[in-house]
This record gives C-alpha cells, structure tokens and sequence, in this order.
C-alpha cells in the first residue's frame, strides 16, 4: 500500500480538488504505479485531519477521470490504463526555438498605448451581435480597411471581396495551396507536366550567389500541386507548403530577381515569390522580369503567389507597387502585421481572384470559423483612426538608422563581407569570402548578439531588434570574438 505524502492547505479551500490534484500528479509522474493500492479512504482522512467525505469526494473524482479505479473488496487502486511518464512529455521549445529570427521585427516599440485605445473603444461599442460567429473570411470593416489601405500604398487592385482576412502569411499560403490542391484533384489531373526537380530543405538557400542547385528528382508521394519557388529561399516555410499538398521546385533567382525562363521550363502551374524585396537576397524584381512573370501567368493559365512580407519598409523611394495590381486574375496578394506590428498578432490577410477568395473563405469556415473578431475590429479602428500609418512611418524611420549602422559597422569591422540587396525590410544579406565557413561565422555573430541565418557562402543579418550603438558594439565583439577563436575558415 502506498505511503501517500500529500500536502493540503486548509485555509485555501477546495480541499477533495487539493487531494486529487496531488494524486493526480504523483500518477502522472510515476511516484504512485499501475495497479498501486492507495490508502482506504477512513485512513487517508485520519492522516489528514480531514473528514472522510473529502477523501471520498477526491478518489471518486479521480475514478470519474481514469486514474483511479475503486472495486468491492479490492479497495482503490491507481488504473492499469496509460498514464504520462516525464520521458513522454513534450519538450517546451523554449523562448529561442521561434525567436531572434532575423526578420523579426523591434517588438518593444509595438505601439501599446494606441492598440489598447483600438481595443477601449470596440469593447466600449461593439454591438454584441457582433461576438457571435461571423464571416470566415473576416469583418467587412476590417476588409474594408484593407483593400483601402492596399489601394493607395501597394497599388492592389482590390475590393472588399477579394480580401480574405487570415492568421498570417503561413496560413494564408496553406490555405492558397489547399485550395489548389483540391482544384486540382477535381479536375481528375495533377499539375505535374514538364521535367521538374524538387527543392529539399537543406538545398534551399544553395544559390547564395545567384547559382542554381544541382537538379534532383521529384518528390515521391508529393501532392498534385507543382509549386515553384525562389532558390535560395527561406526553409522555414517549405514543410507547410509541403504538408498543404505542394510539391516544390527550385528556381534560380539572379540580381533581376527569379529566372522567369527556368521558372517556364518547370512545369509548375504556381509560383511562390517576394517580388518587392526578395528573401535573402533583397533583390528586387526587375521591370523585364515583371512583365514576363505576367505573361508567363497568362499563357499557362498559373496562379503567382506573392508573399509582401516586408514591402513597408522601404528606405530609399517609394517601395514597388505590388504585382497583384497588374494582374489581379492571376496573383495572390498575402500579407500580414507581422512584421510592422508584432507576428503575436495573428492577423494577416490575402487578396485574391474571385474563385480563390471564396475557396479560401470555404476553407476558413471548415477549419477553424475565422479570426478573433476583437482584435479584427480592433486592427480596422487602428488603420481608419491613422495609427497604423503614423507606426509605419515613424518605424520606418528607426530602421533605416539601424540598417545604416550595420552597413557601416559591416564595413568598419568585417570589411571582407559584401553586402547585397536594397535598402529595405528587416535584414540584410552578406556574402562570405570564399572558404569562409558560414555556421560557424553564424554561431559566433548569434554569441554576440546578432540574430543571423547562415546560408552556404553567406549571411542573413537581421537589424530591428538592435540599437545602433548595439549593433555596432555586437559586430565589433564578432570580430574580435571569431579572430580570436579562428571561426572564419572550416576547421
């Protein structure tokens, strides 16, 4: 019989809860085994100074949930079922596991005052009809704000219809796919014609320097949809394109941005592609290219998935309007707060074709029944009442002085890197000398501070998150940290 060591405070009330929760717990951690007898429930009580009542009370709880088991005669023993062992928890991934990306944006610059008035006043007059299960595509007001906003900043070719509001980017591509997918299935054919190579994780970023990747044979098991995608790329999003139902071939980008030609020769139906300002690199998608990805999309009938991850940010002139707004039948606007606001947010949306929207919309309401409609009210109010823009541009500012700062410090203290790419977004692209080993350049730029990718013969800096003074304080440290210890060169 077990020797129960229970703690149970009497002045917090709730006693028969403590004493299951203790036991659930000891179960659960496996100091009380499968098939252990716990004490009759008159003892446990006595040990306690509790009545007897209250012992009752907890084990028929515990009976009710599983853990325990009470037979005539046999007493009350702990369940022979499954229970959790603390070598089959789940490990927490920790603070670090999603952040110091070098994407991420100054998060303790979100702007907390005027969110909380955005949030004030739609509590203060929201009617309550409106807490009631919506639109899965999102609120007309939010969408409403959205298309005007995409209008007259991004030159989108838009309505409301075409909006559909989302979690984010990640969601928003999932959905896109999905729906391809299905499309695709319908129909009775898989978009699989042409030659086409697919592009694993490790191969992503493989054309640091403009080169493409060796080919390699299609992906076994794939789903119907052939999806293009810049190379390199960023590898954090080719397992949810992948788990949508894409699969995915690597198309060389060069300083005009993706080679529409070799996107031609794939036989992908879709593309996937940061025309304003390409991830890593920072190029920007020239005029030709522009109107060749167009014609591309209309002769084959191909969707252009455009992800305008970072477009507000811009410092050198006005950012590039978006290709949605030259062929608003053919390209897939997806954009979202995360990096203007915070990416905690959740709140992103997709401006789409008719069709698309509203299979995406389906998709929506099949899922998960749409966005939290409070912070949707609360983002629309944020944009009618000017806010939005008044962040954007005052954030806009704060990082061109960082991005600056690292430019110089780049070329004060590792003059050997070359810097690529606009004047934009959230981070920079450096390429390594030859035979300098990019991960453990990385490991090093990361102990001092920095939050970088590694990409094979060059470097993903990101600039939000630092001060100037700390950005130029961080590469000066990387420097001297990385002669010290000879990180430059493979070992």
């Amino acid at each position: 019989m077990a020797d129960l060591h229970l703690v149970v405070d009497r002045s917090r009330g709730g006693l028969a809860g403590q004493i299951a929760r203790e036991l659930r717990e000891s179960i659960r951690s496996g100091r009380l085994g499968r098939g252990e007898r716990l004490p009759p429930s008159r003892d446990l009580a006595r040990d306690l100074g509790l009545s007897r009542g209250v012992v009752v009370e907890a084990y028929e709880q515990l009976v009710a949930e599983g853990f325990l088991e009470a037979r005539v005669g046999a007493g009350t023993r702990v369940a022979a079922g499954p229970v959790s062992r603390p070598e089959e928890r789940a490990v927490e991934p920790g603070a670090g596991h999603y952040s110091r990306r070098p994407t991420t944006p100054d998060l303790t610059a979100f702007p907390r005052q005027a969110w909380l008035a955005a949030i004030r006043h739609v509590l203060a007059t929201l009617p309550g009809d409106c807490l009631d299960y919506g639109d899965p595509g999102g609120v007309a007001e939010l969408r409403e704000e959205l298309a005007g906003y995409l209008r007259r900043v991004r030159a989108a070719d838009t309505d409301t219809g075409r909006v559909v509001v989302v979690t984010g980017v990640a969601q928003g591509l999932s959905l896109v796919v999905r729906a391809l997918a299905d499309s695709e299935a319908e129909a009775g054919s898989l978009v699989s014609k042409g030659e086409a190579g697919s592009l694993s994780e490790g191969e992503a970023g493989s054309l640091a320097k403009g080169r493409p990747a060796a080919p390699v044979a299609a992906e076994a098991g794939g789903g119907p949809v052939l999806l293009a995608v810049e190379e390199p790329t960023s590898p954090r999003q080719l397992p949810l394109l992948r788990r949508a139902g894409a699969r995915l071939v690597g198309v060389p980008v060069d300083a005009e941005g993706i080679d529409v030609a070799a996107l031609a020769g794939t036989g992908a139906r879709a593309v996937l592609l940061t025309p304003a300002h390409h991830y890593p690199t920072g190029v920007v998608l020239s005029p030709r290219r522009r109107a060749e990805l167009i014609a591309w999309a209309a002769d084959t009938g191909a969707i252009i998935l455009e992800d305008d991850y970072d477009a507000e940010f811009r410092f050198d002139r006005e950012p590039i309007g978006c290709l949605q707004g030259l062929a608003p039948d053919r390209v897939v606007l997806a954009g979202s707060v995360s990096k203007s606001l915070a990416p905690g947010l959740r709140l992103g949306w997709l401006v789409a074709p008719p069709a698309v929207a509203a299979a995406v919309r389906r998709a929506r309401g099949e899922l998960d029944l749409g966005s939290p409609v409070i912070d949707q009210y609360a983002l629309a109010r944020f944009m009618r009442t000017g806010g939005y823009d008044r962040h954007l541009r005052r954030m806009r500012r704060e990082y061109r002085r960082r991005r600056d700062a690292l430019v110089r410090a780049l070329a004060e203290h590792l003059p050997e890197l070359r810097v690529h790419g606009i004047s934009a977004g959230l981070h920079l692209y450096a390429e390594l000398p030859g035979g300098w080993d990019a991960r453990r350049v990385a490991e090093a730029a990361r102990a001092c501070g920095l939050a970088v990718d590694p990409l094979p013969s060059a470097l993903v800096i990101g600039f939000a998150r630092l001060s100037e003074h700390r950005i130029a304080d961080a590469v000066r440290a990387l420097r001297v940290r990385a002669d010290g210890q000879n990180v430059w060169t493979y070992p």
